[in-house]
C-alpha cells in the first residue's frame, strides 16, 4: 500500500499550487501591508506569557486526559507558575472540545495569577481571545432545558465566590450539586460529560471577564489564523501576507472588530459585546513568519508601535521568547502520557495490544 501512495505522491508532484499574486492582490497588498522597522524599547517594564496543552490516551472504557499550563513572569528574571490536573473521561464525541474548555481555564487561571500576583505590565496570551469569545459557549453537546433554567444569577455568584478562594484547577465540580437542585433526574436524563462541558463553559466566560477587565495589559498573538478579513479570498490573511511581501520587518492595516452579535454568553453579554478588538499583522524580524495581533481595545498606530517595541525587546527569531518557552515547557506528548500512565499505575486495555 505504502508503494502505490509513493507512486501517487510522485503523480501528484505540485498539485498544491503556492500562492501567485496578480495585479488585483498587488494593488490590495499595498493598501494593507507597510514595511517599517521595529525598534526595541528602552523602557523599564515586567511581562508574562503562558500556554496550555492537553493529551489523551484511549482506552476501551474510557479515556485518560492529562491537561495543564504554564505562565513565565519576567520581571528582571524568570520565574514560573503552572498548574495541572489528570483526568478520567467517557467516550464522546466532543472529547477535544471538553479538554479544550478545561485547557482555556487552567490558562486564565495562570493568567490572572500573573497578573494579580506579581502586577505584570503585559501578558502575552497565546492564541486568540477574540476567537475563544466567538466560540464560548458550547457546540458539541445539548444541555437539558432544567438545568439550562438554573444558570441564574445565584449560581453566577456561586461561581464568582469559589473562584476568589480558589486560584487553582477547576471549580465548576464543586457547584454541581447547586445546579442539581428542583431538577429531577427522572424527568430529564443528565450526561456528566454534557454537564461539565456546560459548566466548564460558565467557568471560563467567567475568567474571560476578569482577564478582560486588564484589557490594556493583554496582547494575543497567534502564529496561525484563518482569517481572511483582509483580503477577502478564500486564503487566510497570513498566508497571503507571509508569502508574498518581502520578507521584511512590516505591520498590516490596523482594523478593529467585535464579538460576533449571534455569540451566545449565558452572562456578561453586554460586557462582551461592547469590546473592541485591535487587529493586525505583524513581521518583527527580517526573513521571519508573520504573526497575527490582538489587543482586546481600540489602539492608536502610536499605541501599537510602542507595544511591538517592546514584544520586540524579548523576541527571538521574529517571536516572543516567553511564549516560545512557554509552549515548549506545557506541551505533553504521547511520551509524557505513557509516563504518567506508569506512575498512576493504570493498567486498561485498547484491544489494540495484538497489533
Amino acid at each position: 500500500m505504502l508503494n502505490s501512495l509513493y507512486e501517487k505522491a510522485i503523480a501528484k508532484r505540485g498539485f498544491i499550487q503556492d500562492i501567485e499574486s496578480d495585479n488585483n492582490l498587488e494593488a490590495q497588498l499595498e493598501a494593507n501591508w507597510f514595511s517599517r522597522e521595529f525598534k526595541e524599547s528602552s523602557d523599564d517594564f515586567s511581562i508574562a506569557a503562558g500556554d496550555g496543552s492537553f493529551n489523551k490516551k484511549k482506552f476501551l472504557k474510557s479515556n485518560f486526559c492529562a491537561v495543564g499550563a504554564e505562565s513565565i513572569i519576567y520581571d528582571g528574571e524568570i520565574k514560573k507558575i503552572d498548574d495541572a490536573d489528570i483526568i478520567e473521561v467517557s467516550h464522546i464525541s466532543f472529547l477535544d472540545e471538553l479538554l479544550s474548555n478545561y485547557m482555556s481555564i487552567l490558562e486564565l487561571k495562570c493568567a490572572l495569577r500573573a497578573i494579580k500576583e506579581y502586577d505584570v505590565d503585559y501578558y502575552l496570551f497565546d492564541g486568540s481571545i477574540l476567537g475563544d469569545l466567538e466560540n464560548a459557549y458550547p457546540r458539541g453537546a445539548e444541555l437539558p432545558s432544567k438545568i439550562r433554567d438554573n444558570l441564574d444569577d445565584a449560581l453566577l455568584n456561586e461561581f464568582k465566590r469559589r473562584l476568589e478562594i480558589t486560584p487553582y484547577g477547576f471549580v465548576f465540580p464543586q457547584i454541581k450539586d447547586k445546579v442539581l437542585v428542583d431538577v429531577s433526574v427522572n424527568e430529564e436524563f443528565i450526561d456528566k460529560e454534557d454537564f461539565d462541558l456546560h459548566l466548564a463553559s460558565v467557568e471560563k466566560i467567567i475568567l474571560l471577564k476578569e482577564l478582560l477587565e486588564n484589557k490594556k495589559k493583554i496582547i494575543s498573538i497567534s502564529k496561525t489564523s484563518s482569517d481572511n478579513d483582509l483580503f477577502k479570498w478564500n486564503i487566510p490573511d497570513i498566508s497571503i501576507l507571509d508569502r508574498l511581501t518581502d520578507k521584511k520587518q512590516g505591520i498590516s492595516k490596523i482594523d478593529y472588530r467585535r464579538v460576533y452579535k449571534n455569540a451566545a454568553f449565558p452572562y456578561f453579554n453586554d460586557f462582551f459585546k461592547q469590546l473592541q478588538f485591535t487587529v493586525f499583522y505583524v513581521r518583527l524580524q527580517d526573513n521571519k513568519n508573520v504573526l497575527k495581533v490582538e489587543l482586546p481595545y481600540k489602539a492608536s498606530i502610536g499605541d501599537v508601535i510602542r507595544i511591538l517595541e517592546k514584544i520586540n525587546v524579548l523576541s527571538v527569531q521574529g517571536y516572543p521568547y516567553l511564549l516560545n518557552k512557554a509552549h515548549n515547557d506545557v506541551v505533553i506528548t504521547d511520551r509524557n502520557i505513557k509516563e504518567l500512565l506508569k506512575i498512576a499505575k493504570v493498567y486498561e486495555t485498547t484491544n489494540r495490544e495484538m497489533l
